[in-house]
């Protein structure tokens, strides 16, 4: 028997995709924030993501990317580019969230879906990639870092 890799398919997401996104999405607040931040309501792509993932097809400012293995969304990325302002003068894409099922994580898939992003970035006209992790998940940070991004400032929290 040979090991035969996954054929998984990068493209811009359909509303009949709104249920794996929500998925994916499930998985991601589970293994990442639910994890790591009790401040996070692990129960938003359950309450809230049908409705927005569903607007951010129609959304041209907003890319939503399902990597699909025969029809079932395997993995995700989200993003929006916004305009620069009078004090961050340069327009500015966000990768808002991304995330690739276990099984699929050693085929390169987030090598594409980031690979598809940064296309989209520049055709938007922006200037500037940015994306956020959590500091204890060091295996996310050096991925992206291996994409092309790196530490520019640290954001420190405190309960009260």
């Amino acid at each position: 028997m040979s090991d035969q890799r996954h054929v998984v398919v990068v493209r811009k997401a359909e509303h009949a995709d709104v249920e794996g996104l929500v998925a994916c999405s499930r998985a991601l607040f589970a293994e990442d924030a639910g994890t790591r931040d009790p401040s996070i309501n692990v129960d938003w792509p359950r309450e809230h993501g049908p409705q927005r993932f569903a607007a951010g097809i129609e959304d041209p400012d907003r890319l939503l990317l399902v990597a699909d293995q025969d029809g079932q969304v395997v993995g995700h990325l989200t993003a929006v580019v916004a305009e620069g302002a009078v004090m961050r003068p340069v327009r500015v894409a966000s990768l808002v969230s991304m995330y690739v099922q276990p099984a699929y994580r050693r085929e390169r898939l987030g090598e594409r879906l980031i690979g598809e992003f940064t296309t989209w970035a520049k055709d938007k006209g922006a200037q500037l990639a940015e994306v956020t992790a959590y500091s204890s998940n060091t295996e996310a940070i050096r991925f992206y870092e291996r994409n092309g991004f790196a530490s520019k400032s640290v954001t420190m929290e405190a309960a009260l």
